[in-house]
């Protein structure tokens, strides 16, 4: 009787002994799958945003990294003054990923603009209805799409060469004109003044007057008497040679 007894009672020790570690290992099995479940679900700390620059256009990127995969729902505000000013674009459903899904909104932003994020997950048990805090501020530079309407360098430099050398072309053209004109002044005096006499000039370059004439003929009678003198002595010469 007592060793039937005692082995009634070690049987119950076993048994409880047996019924507390199955609970132990169900509430182990239950933790775990509590908090890979919990460490799986979509919450609003999966949503991030940021104001960037595409080129020259402005962007708006909202990134989700739930690594579950539960889609949501993003929508994107302009704020002013402490409200929604406009819609940007329209909502965008994302699929999370453990490395992070994006989505885009294309936002010409202003520098320091402020924009509210909005998120929405309904799916199930898991029900989300928030703005991703805090707001998004954006840079205090804007994208570089304004420089456009400046010049470039190149285009601000074209205009001054030609300028500079048309200058220098009309001026060319003003000189060769006016020393033409002034060079054409004198030949029209001396067209215009009277041209001197033959003889005024001859008279005024030997000094002669009225008295050429005497001259002329007193030469003329020299010749005539030197002549003679010459004939008559060659007939001389010849009647002393004969005797």
């Amino acid at each position: 009787m007592h060793s039937v007894r005692t082995n009634v009672s070690i049987s119950r020790r076993s048994a409880r002994r047996s019924v507390r570690i199955l609970g132990v290992a169900a509430a182990s099995a239950a933790l775990t799958l509590g908090v890979s479940g919990s460490a799986l679900a979509c919450n609003i700390s999966d949503f991030s945003a940021e104001a960037t620059c595409d080129g020259a256009n402005g962007v708006i990127t909202v990134t989700d990294t739930d690594a579950s995969g539960t889609s949501a729902t993003i929508t994107v505000f302009l704020e002013s003054n402490g409200g929604d000013a406009k819609q940007v674009g329209t909502a965008q459903t994302v699929k999370g990923s453990k490395a992070g899904t994006p989505v885009t909104f294309s936002e010409d932003w202003q520098p320091n603009a402020v924009y509210r994020v909005h998120v929405k997950v309904d799916s199930g048990r898991i029900q989300i209805d928030k703005d991703i805090t805090p707001n998004l501020t954006t840079s205090s530079t804007a994208c570089k799409g304004e420089e456009s309407s400046s010049p470039s360098p190149s285009e601000s430099a074209t205009p001054a060469p030609s300028e500079s050398a048309s200058t220098p072309a009309e001026s060319d053209s003003a000189t060769p004109s006016a020393s033409e004109s002034s060079s054409t002044a004198p030949a029209g005096a001396s067209d215009n003044a009277p041209s001197p006499a033959v003889g005024d000039s001859n008279l005024a370059e030997t000094g002669a007057n009225s008295n050429t004439g005497l001259i002329a003929g007193v030469a003329g009678a020299l010749v005539v008497v030197g002549g003679g003198a010459v004939w008559f002595g060659m007939r001389r010469r010849g009647a002393n040679s004969g005797s």
